[in-house]
């Protein structure tokens, strides 16, 4: 199937159950990437439960970040704000897909 005549649907719901993957999916693969590696540094860094949990010495860096009972807004809205970026840029690349018209993608796979 031609990337053109694919449904662009799809990258919305892929981009909600992983950033990055949506992009991929529209054939845009570094961008993609870029996003997904974004979005783990989000969750393993920037949020203020897992980086403290992760710095102290007597837990284990995976449990500290699973631990659902004391999450606070401020745990997750980094990487919940990626999220959101990364689907508005989807979007965008998306638009973008539609508002070209065949003939200027043909023109520029001949490279006129």
């Amino acid at each position: 199937m031609a990337e053109l005549s694919r449904p662009i649907w799809p990258a919305y719901l892929l981009t909600v159950f992983v950033a990055g993957l949506g992009h991929c999916y529209l054939g845009q693969l570094k961008r993609g990437a870029a996003w997904f590696a974004l979005y783990i540094l989000a969750l393993a860094f920037l949020s203020a439960r897992t980086l403290s949990g992760a710095l102290e010495p007597g837990e284990p860096f995976f449990v500290t970040a699973l631990q659902f009972e004391a999450v606070n807004y401020v745990d997750v809205a980094v990487p919940l704000a990626v999220l959101v970026v990364c689907l508005l840029d989807v979007y965008l690349v998306g638009l973008t897909r539609r508002t070209d018209s065949p003939a200027t993608a043909e023109a520029h796979s001949n490279g006129s």
